[in-house]
């Protein structure tokens, strides 16, 4: 029997993870944790299950997305995607901004959603209470509960699961994810599948790419964390900008302890950042497009220390989120200054490179048959000719040489995590 679309597109590795399928479909449709390949989904194999997964694929923007709808102007749009304002900033409130990730300021901004009444909660990720090296989705209606999510997650997410409960309430609920969580929601508000006043917000986080659950795992290792104990806490970022990262776990005896804290550098660079899925390095979104705001860090700024005052970039993508951005400064729930358009590229000029590597890794795969995103409307190829030379033919040579290192012409399998 012919595979469903859901399954083919984790078949091919063009799945992203974001859980929009399965949270509009959850009793056909559900998300595991695999170690190696990541939060993917697996569809119930029967007529209904597979009507499900055909219905679904409106909404999936692993396999591309539709650049050509965005309202885009200038060099700074092309590239980045709709840039309306930016900002450089923090939360309002200290110990927001000193558990957030940067400057706090994603926790700011849904915060000030619920109490500005344009929210009814929040949709956003927290660490699973029973397993923190899982993430869950989560809608938080108070403060309390924000809280609870600060601080990047750098492990396998799937915020849009939480479509179906947003779709079965009434009341409007903001959405925070990574941008091809977000993309994915806002293929679902085109398609009719949610209402646009039901989402009235959406954040995104600027993302480089997702871990797996066995790079989590090597991380653990590396604080030293005994196999034979219970995980409390795992902090990936925080506490600081940019925060250590840090684990705490209770001894068989009852006993609770705290490991040494590592630096995001070497956390994420000598750890983390290497188990990247396929899907990841063939992204040309890492800032959120789609978003009515996004949120990164202002690395043209570096921090000083592991535990320096945050700071936020802050980029409006809409009117509607330039109008939020602005009421929430006003209201003292962000501190922010403005800054020219063209901030991202000073702010993360890794990830202009980044887009134009992926035009020649997705031209290099597809040209030994494997399956692509299909963005329509990006200028991917421009960026690519600015690369330097060394990097244009890396950016070929360097595909060839990772599908034959991880089989990628193999279709992938996935097996839910024990334990």
């Amino acid at each position: 029997m012919k595979p469903d679309p859901i399954s083919s597109v984790v078949a091919c590795n063009l799945c992203t993870g974001c859980g929009a399928c399965a949270g509009l479909f959850p009793d056909l449709i559900k998300m595991i944790d695999d170690p190696e390949n990541g939060r993917r989904p697996v569809v119930r194999q029967d007529m209904e299950g597979r009507a499900a997964s055909a219905r679904a694929m409106t909404v999936c923007a692993g396999v591309g997305s539709d650049w050509t709808a965005l309202d885009r102007h200038d060099d700074a749009d092309q590239d980045w995607g709709p840039v309306l304002a930016a900002w450089e900033g923090w939360a309002g409130q200290s110990d927001m901004r000193h558990s957030g990730s940067s400057g706090g300021a994603v926790t700011a901004l849904a915060d000030f959603a619920l109490t500005s009444g344009v929210a009814a909660g929040v949709a956003h990720i927290a660490a699973r209470q029973d397993d923190p090296r899982l993430n869950e989705a989560v809608i938080s209606r108070d403060r309390a509960s924000l809280m609870r999510g600060t601080g990047s997650r750098y492990a396998q997410a799937s915020p849009a699961e939480a479509l179906g409960e947003i779709v079965a309430q009434d009341d409007p609920i903001a959405f925070v994810g990574k941008p091809c969580d977000v993309a994915s929601v806002n293929k679902a508000i085109n398609a009719g599948e949610v209402s646009n006043k039901t989402i009235p917000l959406t954040i995104a986080i600027f993302c480089a790419g997702t871990p797996t659950l066995s790079a989590t795992e090597t991380l653990l290792d590396r604080l030293h964390v005994p196999k034979s104990a219970k995980l409390i806490d795992l902090r990936y970022r925080g506490n600081g900008w940019p925060g250590l990262m840090q684990a705490e776990w209770q001894e068989p005896d009852g006993t609770r302890k705290t490991s040494e804290g590592i630096s995001y550098a070497e956390g994420w660079g000598s750890i983390l950042q290497a188990s990247r899925r396929w899907r990841c390095r063939v992204c040309t979104d890492h800032t959120g497009a789609f978003a009515d705001i996004s949120v990164g860090d202002p690395w043209h700024a570096p921090p000083k220390g592991d535990v320096d005052a945050g700071r936020s970039l802050i980029v409006a993508r809409t009117q509607r989120g330039r109008a939020f951005v602005e009421r929430a400064i006003r209201a003292g729930a962000l501190v922010a200054e403005p800054r020219p358009r063209d901030v991202i590229a000073r702010a993360q000029p890794n990830l202009k490179a980044t887009h134009g590597a992926a035009w020649a890794r997705r031209l290099a795969a597809r040209a030994v048959g494997l399956s692509t995103p299909r963005d329509r409307g990006q200028r991917l190829f421009k960026l690519w000719l600015g690369l330097p030379a060394k990097q244009k033919l890396q950016s070929v040579l360097g595909t060839w040489k990772r599908i034959l290192r991880d089989r990628l012409w193999r279709s992938v399998r996935v097996t839910e995590a024990s334990g």
